[in-house]
């Protein structure tokens, strides 16, 4: 299964976007995505940013899948 899943843009190239990729940087396409800013979030699925994302709403969404893969982690899922 795959997931879309927030990430933060550390640096921009042309259409192309650096991102922090749980602590590793990723470069992903974001050929239909104009006025990206370093520091903003965006849903990326497969290697592309699919679309930018509040940042409130982006740390509410990735606190929920920290959440999810401890109870994973503990069994309990």
């Amino acid at each position: 299964m795959c997931q879309a899943i927030p990430r933060r843009i550390l640096q921009i190239d042309g259409p192309r976007l650096e991102v922090d990729l749980d602590g590793t940087r990723a470069w992903v396409g974001a050929h239909a995505l104009p006025d990206l800013a370093v520091g903003q979030y965006v849903i990326v699925h497969a290697g592309q940013a699919l679309e930018q994302i509040p940042e409130a709403e982006a740390l509410e969404v990735l606190a929920l899948y920290a959440e999810l893969a401890g109870l994973v982690g503990e069994g309990l899922l």
